[in-house]
């Protein structure tokens, strides 16, 4: 952590005694632990719905499994089985050829091998040498190298050396060795889905290579085995670039922090042994440990990684503060109030990781079509090899060599992975600017918006009722007088009008007060000095007989600007008029003109009165509004706008809101003043309750999209260039795998154009 300024008279250094505060912090209830039996593995290799099918038809048929949890988009996969019967599992996904590594969980060391590979798994030479992060395993890129150069020294011996016997067998074994450096693990794969009726691209690439050995390719044989690994390097590399975009955040939370003790002092303790309840203090240039409450001390945060804000947000005592951020300038203490696997930017990660795992339309169309795509392109090439000589007067060497480049072309790889890559990349960029998208089908839904509906208090306003005008009445009265009473009878009611009215004044009263009553939807009643007072709403004053044509006139000005109006009245006459109202956010004018812009169309749906929603309304610039709504009334309303203009979303921030935004097409939930409730019924939370990240969203969507069709198209297009060129004798095997690879290489670069969306000015 960083030092404090020099003179911050607040600062003791922390004690030696970490192995103290471990001991007091795991005495206490900690973080659950995940359920036993459940063991979560990272698969490298597994990036696409090919590679978790494989890994399904291994498992099918295993005795004892409880249940699977796939996740290609981290890699990872989940078992829930006895100790026995996930021993059965690891050795089946192996034999399919993958490498499972454990990620979290506990193995028994009876449990075969894999508990002494886990064991190994823990330190940090293994973890970088069973790291699936692609180009950054330098030992698999030097042992690639070499069955290129390898490769190399067999096209050279086959090209320009003289051609006797000795000079090919150097040429052969170069490629043989070149081709185990570099193609054994694709063997072991490509032999297990043969042995299964499986076509995908390990079964095409052993089949390719094998027929071009034996029909005397060998040179060429080397060569895409060697290219073909160090592309698959290179791709693995960009992908995982996508996956831990997200997981980055993790790295901002520190791994220690200062625990406060009982008898005062400050001692170092690892986060994730710090409880709900304890009190952290966090110096100027440190992240935030934990969710907690500021308890003393003022600072600014940079809460960026969470809300996506550019600006740091002042706090003070009282305020929240999230796990992750950063504190820019002052010592503050907060109480904890989430453990560490249940901050908000924890639950972000696993949200967004599980959102990894859904597939979007797209996607779905995608995998659908390479089902068909693969096997169609292995009978074509099956067909040149056995029809063609028949037809074309090709010589059967040459019909075999040219179904083997068919083999090579046909690989559906570049279709299969363009779609997740973009997906995770547009979902971990919606994260960084705050939004926090619950799957791929929600992020290509939101640029279907037609329609929007929008709750009023704390989405489109600020949340918070303040005192805006007051003006007293009575002329035989002071006005001091009144305005104590006021305020003795505000600060005794719990109504949040009360309490804006309250804090409003700013006085204190003696709060000698007498018969006081609430009356439901109306106000209060009460005695003081003597004097039967009520403080109420504009029906409460009629009911009395206390209103006039002068009064009736304040209260419509005041309804028309969206203020809330109470009046505080004697037996005989109102003796003040106080307004309160709930401002409108800065961004929500601009949020709506972007949606307008979209071609988006605004409804208010509020239970606040009709004239002032219409007022809000208004200075938003929203297109329609609807007032003393009920929860099933803006169910009834969400189905309305759906029938008049299809797909529409909505966005609110409280329990009644719920229904809705179940209801509707696609729910935002405001994160920052929302609910629970209504954070886990919509579709996409904003976490800084900024509506125009709402436009952001869907110009996202839109991007995301045009992106998808365009890997789709850069794809399909290559491989068609090149399957009529194989045909035409315009292609070789080698260049058969630049196409495939190359166009890898295209669709996930291009897709990793979405982690470069540039946040909106």
């Amino acid at each position: 952590m960083s030092e404090p300024p020099t003179g911050e008279s607040d600062y003791s250094p922390p004690h030696e005694c970490g192995d103290t505060c471990a001991a007091e912090a795991s005495s206490k209830p900690g973080p659950e632990p995940e359920p036993e039996g459940m063991q979560v593995f990272r698969i490298p290799g597994m990036d696409c719905a090919a590679e978790e099918a494989e890994i399904r038809h291994a498992l099918a048929k295993l005795p004892g499994l409880r249940s699977l949890h796939f996740q290609p988009g981290a890699s990872t996969l989940a078992i829930d089985a006895p100790v026995h019967a996930l021993a059965q599992a690891l050795e089946a996904i192996r034999k399919a050829g993958f490498k499972p590594i454990l990620v979290s969980g506990s193995v028994e060391p009876r449990a075969s091998h894999d508990a002494q590979d886990t064991q190994r798994q823990r330190t940090p030479r293994d973890r970088r040498s069973h790291s699936d992060s692609g180009i950054m395993r330098p030992d698999g890129l030097i042992r690639y190298t070499i069955a290129l150069l390898l490769a190399f020294g067999a096209e050279s011996a086959s090209l320009f050396a003289p051609h006797t016997l000795i000079f090919a067998g150097l040429g052969m074994t170069l490629s043989a060795a070149a081709v185990a450096l570099a193609g054994f693990s694709t063997y072991v794969k490509g032999v297990a889905a043969l042995r299964h009726f499986r076509l995908n691209i390990n079964a095409l690439m052993t089949v390719a290579v094998t027929g071009a050995f034996l029909i005397g390719q060998w040179p060429e044989a080397a060569m895409v085995m060697a290219l073909y690994a160090i592309a698959e390097l290179i791709e693995a590399g960009s992908v995982e670039r996508a996956r831990n975009a997200i997981k980055k955040l993790l790295a901002m939370t520190p791994e220690s922090t200062e625990l406060k003790q009982a008898d005062g002092s400050w001692c170092a303790s690892l986060v994730k042994l710090v409880t709900i309840g304890a009190v952290v203090r966090i110096k100027p240039g440190a992240r935030v440990p934990l969710d907690g409450v500021i308890i003393a001390g003022t600072t600014a945060v940079d809460q960026s990684p969470v809300t996506g804000e550019s600006i740091p947000v002042d706090k003070t005592i009282g305020d929240l503060v999230f796990a992750g951020t950063l504190n820019t300038t002052g010592t503050i203490e907060a109480r904890v109030s989430a453990a560490a696997n249940s901050t908000l930017l924890a639950r972000i990660i696993h949200t967004v990781e599980q959102a990894q795992g859904s597939r979007a339309p797209t996607q779905q169309f995608v995998d659908r079509f390479a089902a068909i795509y693969t096997p169609a392109v292995f009978i074509l090439a099956l067909a040149v090899c056995l029809i063609t000589p028949w037809l074309t007067g090709w010589t059967w060497m040459q019909a075999i060599y040219k179904s083997l480049v068919l083999l090579v072309i046909a690989c559906p790889c570049a279709l299969v992975i363009s779609t997740p890559v973009t997906v995770v990349s547009g979902l971990a960029a919606a994260a960084r600017r705050g939004i926090l998208i619950k799957g791929g089908i929600h992020l290509e839904g939101a640029r279907h918006i037609k329609a929007i509906a929008l709750d009023k208090t704390g989405t489109l306003t600020v949340g918070k009722l303040r005192l805006v005008a007051s003006e007293v009445l009575s002329s035989d009265l002071e006005e001091s007088q009144v305005l104590r009473w006021a305020a003795d009878l505000a600060g005794h009611s719990n109504h949040p009008v009360s309490g804006a009215i309250a804090e409003g004044l700013g006085i204190c009263g003696n709060g000698q007060l007498a018969g006081f009553t609430v009356l439901p939807g109306r106000g209060i009643t009460a005695q003081a000095d003597g004097r039967a007072l009520i403080l109420g709403n504009h029906r409460l004053i009629e009911e009395r007989g206390l209103c006039s044509a002068h009064i009736e006139a304040q209260l419509q000005a005041h309804e028309a600007l969206g203020r809330t109006v109470t009046m505080l009245a004697s037996d005989s006459q109102v003796l003040t008029i106080f307004a309160v109202a709930d401002n409108i956010k800065e961004s929500s004018r601009q949020a709506i003109d972007e949606l307008h812009a979209l071609g988006v169309a605004s409804v208010m749906l509020t239970g606040d009165n009709l004239a002032t929603a219409k007022a809000i309304a208004s200075q938003a610039g929203i297109d329609d509004a609807r007032g003393n709504l009920l929860p099933e009334e803006k169910l009834a309303a969400i189905g309305e706008l759906q029938q008049r203009y299809g797909y529409v979303a909505m966005t609110g921030d409280g329990i009644n809101d719920a229904p809705a935004l179940a209801r509707s097409d696609l729910g935002f939930a405001m994160g920052g003043a929302g609910t629970d409730t209504a954070m886990e019924a919509a579709d996409i939370v904003i976490m800084n309750d900024d509506l125009r990240r709402i436009p952001e969203t869907i110009r996202l969507s839109r991007k995301t999209h045009a992106i998808l069709w365009q890997n789709i198209a850069l794809a399909l297009g290559i491989k068609a260039i090149f399957l009529f060129l194989a045909l035409f004798n315009g292609a070789t095997m080698w260049m058969a795998v630049f196409a495939d690879m190359g166009a890898s290489l295209l669709v996930v670069m291009n897709g990793l154009r979405m982690l470069k969306t540039p946040p909106r000015e």
